[in-house]
């Protein structure tokens, strides 16, 4: 079953275009099938609903999605941890 995973950033350009392929590409590894919505933080629950949502802005708001912000992809701090946040997401 695909699952929708929202990547999120400012402007949905620069740093959400990093954290996306960064995504696509660890689900392609897994063999987990994705659909990718690339999009700005103030278009998030217009694209809802998702499996997922990766921000690489700060959010606290409660979107009824899992929130994993995707900051460690930008800095290159913590990538790992993180691939095994989304993988748990999803692989439900």
């Amino acid at each position: 079953m695909k699952k929708k995973v929202i990547v999120a950033c400012g402007g949905a350009v620069a740093t959400s275009t990093v954290a996306a392929n960064a995504v696509v590409d660890l689900a392609k590894e897994n063999g987990i099938d994705i659909e990718i919505a690339q999009v700005r933080i103030s278009e998030i629950e217009s694209n809802l609903p998702a499996d997922l949502i990766v921000t690489t802005s700060k959010v606290k708001r409660d979107y009824g999605a899992p929130l994993i912000t995707g900051m460690p992809f930008i800095s290159g701090i913590g990538v790992d941890k993180t691939k095994e946040k989304i993988l748990e997401v999803l692989n439900k």
